[in-house]
């Protein structure tokens, strides 16, 4: 959702900001454990109820899960282990802070929220955050898969930014059941529009590649072919035999050959 201008300016301001603890020795792969050690104190405030200091948690700790790839950049030590340890950790982050929803809701049998028109919110609000939890895993093994198998995928309404900054805003207005129902339909949709691009991107490739080799095989068919009728030997009807004289005739040569279409 966010443009990628708005991406790359962010990554910018980061990288400014950890460009000083770049010297201080601190690793890319320190700065995930923090960023997880933050998600699990936001989940425990959440649980507690305190929504608002839990939002701007959350924030904070949505900001910080960028410190470790901005580290990485700034210190040339990007390794394919840190970027599967970031992304794994990224994973337990988000569940952890949707389990403090969770708890909260489970702890809480009389839910209120001026926003929330419904009754049994304690129901909804169980529910909402088990299929919010879903759909964010789903978009993020979409994105995995697809990569894993050579195909980029980074299309989609709800990737993780988006999903904290919306998270983060119901927990600091006071809307977040609205803000759990957003999360639970668009994820889940996010993940659907992931598997409707790789579909198309993949056959896409699929039919480029037909097509490369109907055109290998083409060429090659009409290359044996020709070789064929260079070395195949002379029938006996065009061989010259000295004591029979050529014959003047208005037929065409017959070659032994037939034309590829």
């Amino acid at each position: 959702m966010f443009s990628r201008r708005i991406q790359q300016r962010v990554r910018q301001i980061v990288t400014m900001i950890v460009r000083p603890l770049a010297g201080l020795g601190i690793t890319p792969n320190t700065l995930t454990v923090i960023g997880l050690i933050l998600s699990i104190l936001t989940a425990f405030v959440l649980a507690k109820g305190f929504f608002l200091a839990g939002g701007l948690l959350v924030l904070f700790a949505g900001i910080f899960d960028m410190f470790d790839g901005a580290m990485a950049r700034a210190r040339n030590a990007s390794t394919t282990f840190g970027a599967f340890f970031d992304s794994t950790l990224d994973r337990y982050s988000e569940c952890i802070i949707l389990f403090g929803l969770l708890l909260f809701a489970l702890q809480e049998p009389v839910i209120q929220e001026r926003f929330w028109p419904f009754q049994y919110e304690q129901s909804w609000m169980i529910i909402l955050v088990f299929i919010a939890t879903v759909g964010s895993f789903m978009v993020s093994y979409a994105k995995a898969r697809a990569e894993g198998l050579g195909l980029e995928c980074k299309t989609g309404l709800l990737a993780r930014p988006e999903r904290v900054v919306i998270l983060a805003i119901g927990l600091l207005i006071g809307a977040v059941f609205w803000a759990l129902l957003i999360l639970a339909i668009f994820s889940n949709v996010t993940a659907i529009e992931r598997i409707i691009h790789v579909r198309r991107v993949a056959h896409q490739s699929l039919a480029l590649t037909e097509v490369r080799n109907f055109s290998s095989d083409g060429h090659i068919s009409e290359t044996n072919n020709s070789s064929m009728q260079g070395q195949m030997p002379k029938r006996a009807s065009e061989e010259k035999e000295p004591s029979v004289p050529s014959v003047h005739t208005t037929l065409p040569p017959f070659n032994g050959g037939v034309k590829q279409d």
